[in-house]
């Protein structure tokens, strides 16, 4: 089954920044499709890869840090392609 995940990764510490871009860099280097905006980033794949992809990876980051908080939607299908027709 194919998943759409926006993720809004947000170290709660002082130098916040260095621990986002260590993250998304981490998803960009993945065999997924990764598209970003200024606000969160979205992950695209196979629900099973993706998913035990994300699980390693959230916790390595969390294991970095004493305080951060992840915010994750997902959306039971691949909508990488969408393109707003208005």
């Amino acid at each position: 089954m194919k998943i759409s995940i926006e993720l809004t990764f947000t170290p709660l510490k002082d130098d916040y920044e260095s621990h986002v871009i260590n993250f998304i860099k981490v998803l960009r280097a993945s065999e997924f499709t990764v598209l970003e905006n200024p606000l969160s980033t979205q992950i695209y794949g196979d629900f099973d890869k993706v998913m035990s992809f994300l699980n390693q990876e959230i916790k390595k980051s969390f294991s970095e840090l004493d305080i951060a908080v992840l915010h994750m939607k997902l959306v039971k299908t691949d909508r990488s392609d969408y393109e707003p027709h208005f």
